[in-house]
């Protein structure tokens, strides 16, 4: 059993940035792929961005230049560091974990990102 545990969402203006953070625990198999995904209301959920255990990265185009994804392959942990932060950018934010060869998905809890003045 695979765990995520989010951390560091919150209230910020626009123009600001914050810090996610998320740990895995458990059987984790590689290769794999950590990420972030986000859902605002009345909206489905869609990828923010990811990283690979190689490091390999995608971004939605929507914060390409905005964001950043990084990840610390022997503490299994995935940053996603978010500057010049938008009020469209407002939505809880999942860590997504998911391995390639045994395709299995595994989902934090969400941690909510308010961008408003």
């Amino acid at each position: 059993q695979v765990q995520l545990v989010e951390s560091g969402g919150g209230l910020v203006q626009p123009g600001g940035s914050l810090r996610l953070s998320c740990a895995a625990s458990g059987s984790i198999f590689i290769p794999n792929a950590m990420g972030w995904y986000r859902q605002a209301p009345g909206k489905e959920r869609e990828l923010v961005a990811r990283v690979t255990n190689g490091g390999t990265t995608n971004y939605a185009d929507s914060v390409k230049g905005r964001f950043t994804i990084s990840r610390d392959n022997p503490k299994n942990t995935v940053y996603l560091q978010m500057n010049s932060l938008k009020p469209e950018d407002t939505a809880v934010y999942y860590c997504h974990l998911g391995t390639f060869y045994t395709n299995r998905d595994y989902w934090g809890q969400g941690t909510q990102v308010t961008v408003s003045s």
